[in-house]
């Protein structure tokens, strides 16, 4: 059985992959539209926030919970690389 706080934890990442695939998509575009390298680099920094999220709610979801620095380490992990990608693509930008 889900408990409240499993179903916030869903809820929110959710929520922020969807926000997190929202400037995905709005980096491309704007890539698109100025060939800007640097919006390619938001984009794939972007990108690996989302996916430190998902990875780490699907993981936690189908292992039951269990190993949960295996968990926090996947998703800092990714999340950090992303917002350096980020970050550079903030300093590259002209």
């Amino acid at each position: 059985m889900v408990t409240v706080i499993e179903l916030l934890y869903a809820v929110s990442t959710l929520v922020f992959v969807v926000a997190g695939l929202t400037m995905v998509g709005m980096a491309m575009r704007a890539y698109v539209q100025t060939s800007r390298q640097s919006m390619l680099h938001l984009s794939l920094g972007f990108s690996l926030a989302v996916a430190g999220a998902a990875a780490t709610m699907i993981s936690a979801f189908l292992t039951g919970f269990a190993g949960p620095r295996s968990l926090l380490l996947v998703n800092s992990g990714l999340t950090t690389f992303g917002y350096l990608f980020v970050m550079y693509s903030l300093v590259t930008y002209e």
